[in-house]
């Protein structure tokens, strides 16, 4: 049986979520185990057999009806929903500490550890 859809072409599908999980074709073709020019070939068609779309989906990480489902449009929906909201309720994406305290915080206790490391070894001289 095979997955057809002429409108949305399921290899362009394949393409983008390959795309989008930052994976050439010459990766997604080893872990195929065919040629870079077969999965090129694969892109560019609307009929994929169901057991290859199977391997495919789990190379890259999701299911068959994923691919089948794939909308571009939704990506960016979610893309600008997710970015470009600065209500109340999105702040996990500010940053809300000052690095450079962090800094100085850290430098300082790397500070206090050297001067007792060498409190340590003076101790141990005075004793010889």
């Amino acid at each position: 049986m095979s997955t057809i859809n002429t409108s949305n072409p399921i290899g362009r599908k394949i393409t983008r979520i390959r795309e989008l999980r930052g994976m050439k074709q010459e990766a997604l073709a080893f872990e195929l185990g065919v040629s870079q020019q077969t999965v090129s070939n694969m892109e560019k068609s609307s009929v994929i057999e169901d057991d290859l779309l199977a391997k495919v989906a789990n190379i890259l990480g999701v299911t068959p009806e994923a691919i089948e489902n794939f909308s571009e449009e939704a990506v960016f929906n979610i893309i600008n929903n997710t970015f470009q909201d600065s209500s109340s309720n999105n702040n996990n994406y500010f940053c809300t500490i000052n690095p450079l305290d962090k800094i100085i915080e850290l430098y300082e206790r790397l500070l206090e550890a050297e001067k007792s490391k060498i409190e340590y070894l003076e101790n141990i001289l005075k004793d010889k």
